[in-house]
């Protein structure tokens, strides 16, 4: 059975820093692509950043520069560094994955995790 599970979250001030990490589970090694949403309340979920086995990390331009995905292949992590977090960064961050290529290139995920909270005060 597939499962993501997210961890990391929580508060901070605007200019600090989290780590949110996503273990992935059910697979046989990571999956080909994972990847980061997150929603605000009121507001339609948006890609943040994903990784792909074929073509590596890439990022919304809103966090471009200041968020960083890393990947640990023997512990089927997907990790997110977020650098100086800003208040409009605050939202419910959710883990995704996916095994189809066609899929992950129009980002549909079939897989979600529970998602961790990001609250950034100002």
């Amino acid at each position: 059975q597939v499962q993501l599970v997210e961890s990391g979250g929580g508060s901070v001030q605007a200019g600090g820093s989290l780590r949110l990490s996503c273990v992935a589970s059910g697979y046989t090694g990571i999956p080909y692509c994972m990847g980061w949403f997150r929603q605000s309340p009121g507001k339609t979920r948006e890609w943040v950043a994903s990784f792909t086995r074929t073509e590596g990390s890439s990022y919304a331009d809103s966090v471009k520069g200041r968020f960083h995905l890393s990947q640990d292949n023997a512990e089927n992590t997907l990790s997110l560094q977020m650098n100086n977090l800003k208040p409009e960064d605050t939202a419910m961050y959710y883990c995704a994955a996916e095994e189809v290529g066609y899929n992950c290139r129009r980002r549909r995920y079939n897989s979600w995790g529970q998602g961790t909270q990001v609250t950034v005060s100002s």
